[in-house]
């Protein structure tokens, strides 16, 4: 069963950046994905990859420059063919919207979940502080989705004191990030995909046992 503490919700609002297509099969449902543009207040954009059942993507039909939001999950699975990054991070939509033009492009996110390796502190060469660590967020029946968190200054330096096993929640956004894999034959460039984290919620108190 989920609880607080085991929470995953993310609301995007952008444009499409190419029409869907296919995706897998899951228990007699067909999934398409497409990539969906969203904005920074910097001027940056985020790409991020959207899986939606093909029923739901009838009800709300999406072309190339369409302006779309979502509520969904954000969702982590193990590449195994070799090509790209190991591990992959998409976001599951569970409610599509059309936009228009009037509304301006937003990211947010809220997961909880607990922390499954040591934060790893360090700082840029500029001097700033960053804390790269992984949480793990229950879904239902038993599964698990990982993801790469990031947080900056005096958030990085809370999260480099947690532990493996400590719960968190958090507040952030999702980021894209281009970056060159260097390759036995050459270079390749690649994007990755990570939670950029803006506040923490307080960790909760442990039950008591009841005398």
């Amino acid at each position: 069963m989920q609880t607080e503490w085991n929470e995953n919700k993310i609301f995007l609002r952008g444009r499409v950046a190419a029409p869907p297509q296919p995706s897998h099969s899951n228990h007699g449902v067909d999934y398409r994905v497409f990539p969906l543009t969203v904005c920074r207040l910097s001027g940056a954009e985020d790409h991020i990859n959207v899986v939606a059942s093909a029923p739901m993507l009838e009800r709300c039909p999406l072309l190339e420059g369409d302006r779309v939001s979502l509520l969904g999950q954000v969702r982590s699975y193990n590449n195994k063919s070799g090509v790209g990054s190991r591990l992959v991070i998409t976001v599951y939509a569970r409610e599509l919207f059309p936009e228009t033009e009037l509304e301006e492009d937003e990211n947010h996110l809220t997961l909880a979940g607990t922390i499954c390796k040591p934060p790893s502190l360090r700082s840029t060469p500029l001097g700033r502080v960053i804390c790269d660590m992984i949480l793990a967020v229950n879904r239902r029946y038993g599964r698990a989705d990982y993801l790469p968190c990031i947080a900056w200054g005096s958030l990085a330096h809370q999260c480099g004191q947690m532990e493996v096993g400590s719960p968190l929640r958090l507040e952030g956004r999702l980021q894209s990030r281009t970056y060159t894999k260097v390759l036995p034959d050459g270079t390749q460039e690649r994007v990755a995909y990570e939670i950029s984290v803006m506040n923490l919620s307080p960790t909760p108190e442990p039950e008591l046992e009841p005398a």
